[in-house]
């Protein structure tokens, strides 16, 4: 028996405690308290089960199939480390079923990568080279040909067995997935997430019984008897301009004397202005930001809306709502319509007609596509056009300049940051949104030229996060505590600026309650004249509402939501959740209420109940 275990002839415990120093380095990446020694009793029985079902099932290529077992777990921790770097979550098969965006945003994906993650791979590379020398082939299938006692073997496999079970079910029930995935083990909390959404679903709610009515009730609000500016800016224009990795925390930031956005903070001051304003993207970053804004719905739980059955659906939305009053539609952005798979986005909800890559070509190739500034100069005839016809129009404009990674060519440099902000993320993005508001100057003064400006209601907001907390180093942090005034949190990194020019509305003005994309669909109907009546939507006009909910989809802990004063992140279940001012982002022991996190997944249950029930998207030779 002594030699049963001996790691000179047996590659059960050698390629188990290689396994468990990458455990250690995701545990490192991922969990605020690192790795500990529960991971002997999380991580290592579940390598055990595998290795143990070799040792009994394999009599030839023993040693192959441990590493192809070692290399598919491997990719398992690597990939845990660079989702988490950016969405703060744990990967699961959901994300992994879009790995091939991937290749599409390499540079973004690269730029996640510390050189340490690549310890994950060190034992492969150093395998591939000694198996190209045949006396270790020699050496190591030999020593694969023998077999372990059986009986020990049903014991390990055993014992194993009833830990991972022991570490899975106690803690399913968890509402915070981070937790959930310390709790049960990484790899056990991959393998529950495969057979949960089989036995886990949300309830479906009656279609009949989601009314806005039971909507409105459920977020707590009324709608009022006269609305604050009512068809103020009836008949104009609808310009809606989505802003790449746009922050509020940019709003009139200033570095050593300089301005960062001027152009933007002109607007804030000149025009109406809420600058507690949040993002409800999800999975899909910024084609779930188009999503929402044209719906007033929310995003799927686990995927991106427009690689979810939502693109199924004949969805109500902002572009058929305005079709209805008479306008035209379209949508522009440099990127290919096939990239988050915006083809069928743009059908779902009803746009007459997109311009992609095919119309702006790859001149001035910043990320994935032609600058702001072809965008811009290409989009404002254009829309010109849309503005000769004889009836109004809608249209989306979408930058991407500023587009993770903020790798900005030199010649694109509009202010020199000081040395400190040089090659760090931080200086990046910062150096990559004062180039977007150069462009974005452009395309003001294109407007305002054209005439466009005076005949429009045009709106600006970010489309989501830009710099995520996971992906700042110490140095990094410090950086952002220098640039917000205090520590960088979750409230910031949510925060994005929402900008209204509205025609009618002559005096500008600040609106601090709280409010999210979902809300700029009823805002902009409200402002010209178009009644939601007959439309489901889950957002509120902004002018006429004091109190809001908002979930937070992906990158926060399911149940997670932001009220009129906190974001509230949840835990194992709402009573061990944490609050965030939104003014200062401190910890706060009140802000939220269980009736408040109930009223939140029930919104988000109606929500996809609602989609999933609409009646399927006519045929195309429809």
């Amino acid at each position: 028996m002594r030699k049963e275990f001996d790691i000179r002839n047996r590659p059960f415990l050698g390629f188990s405690f290689v396994l468990l120093l990458k455990s250690a380095v995701a545990w490192f990446v991922v969990f605020s308290n690192g790795p500990s020694w529960s991971i002997l009793l999380t991580e290592i029985p579940f390598f055990f089960i595998v290795f143990g079902l070799i040792e009994w099932m394999a009599s030839k290529r023993k040693f192959l199939y441990y590493m192809i077992a070692n290399l598919f777990i491997s990719v398992i921790y690597f990939a845990v480390l660079m989702y988490y770097k950016y969405y703060g979550v744990i990967v699961t098969y959901h994300a992994l079923e879009q790995a091939d965006k991937v290749t599409k945003v390499g540079e973004s994906t690269y730029s996640l990568l510390d050189p340490y993650y690549l310890f994950i791979f060190v034992d492969i590379i150093v395998f591939m080279f000694y198996m190209f020398r045949p006396k270790y082939i020699t050496r190591w299938k030999d020593r694969g040909m023998k077999r372990m006692n059986r009986t020990v073997l049903f014991s390990i496999i055993s014992v194993s067995i009833a830990l991972c079970l022991f570490n899975i079910w106690p803690n399913h029930a968890s509402m915070n997935e981070n937790k959930k995935a310390e709790s049960m083990g990484i790899l056990n909390y991959e393998l529950y997430t495969l057979f949960a959404d089989s036995t886990e679903s949300e309830e479906m709610i009656d279609s009949k019984e989601i009314t806005q009515a039971a909507i409105n009730e459920t977020k707590g609000i009324t709608e009022p008897v006269s609305p604050q500016y009512w068809a103020a800016s009836k008949g104009k224009n609808l310009i809606v301009v989505q802003m790449e990795s746009f922050q509020n925390f940019l709003i009139g930031l200033k570095i050593d004397g300089q301005e960062i956005t001027p152009n933007i903070n002109k607007m804030v001051k000149n025009e109406l202005y809420f600058d507690n304003f949040y993002s409800n993207a999800g999975q899909g970053t910024t084609s779930d930001a188009e999503f929402v804004v044209n719906t007033s719905l929310y995003v799927p739980h686990h995927e991106a809306a427009t690689s979810s059955e939502y693109m199924d659906k004949s969805l109500p939305s902002l572009p058929k709502l305005m079709k209805a009053q008479g306008y035209e539609t379209a949508t522009f952005h440099t990127n290919s319509v096939e990239f988050w798979n915006r083809e069928a986005l743009y059908k779902a909800i009803g746009f007459d007609k997109y311009f992609d890559q095919a119309f702006y070509g790859d001149d001035d190739h910043i990320a994935f596509g032609s600058s702001d500034e072809v965008l811009f100069a290409k989009t404002i005839p254009e829309l010109v056009k849309l503005d000769g016809e004889e009836n109004p129009f809608y249209a989306v404009v979408i930058s991407m300049s500023a587009h993770h990674p903020y790798k900005l060519p030199e010649s694109k440099f509009k202010i020199k940051l000081p040395e400190r902000f040089e090659g760090t993320l931080v200086g990046d993005y910062i150096q990559s949104q004062n180039y977007a508001d150069y462009a974005m100057g452009q395309f003001l003064d294109g407007l305002k030229t054209s005439g466009l400006w005076e005949n429009s209601v045009v709106v600006f907001y970010g489309d989501h996060q830009g710099l995520p907390l996971y992906s700042l180093g110490s140095d990094e942090k410090d950086l952002m505590k220098e640039a917000v005034g205090r520590e960088y949190g979750y409230t910031d990194m949510f925060n994005l600026p929402f900008i209204v020019h509205a025609p009618g509305i002559g005096q500008p003005a600040t609106f601090s309650q709280t409010g999210g994309q979902i809300d700029i669909l009823p805002t902009v109907a409200n402002l010209l004249g178009v009644s939601l009546n007959d439309q489901i939507h889950f957002g509120e006009d902004l002018f006429n509402y004091k109190t809001n909910l908002l979930p937070v989809r992906h990158f926060l802990p399911t149940g997670s939501f932001i009220n009129d004063s906190s974001m509230y992140l949840t835990g194992v279940s709402y009573a061990d959740g944490t609050n965030y001012n939104l003014t200062d982002n401190s910890i706060t022991k009140e802000g939220s209420t269980e009736a408040q996190f109930n009223a939140v997944n029930r919104l988000l249950n109606m929500s996809n109940s609602y989609i999933l029930q609409l009646p399927d998207n006519a045929p195309k030779d429809e």
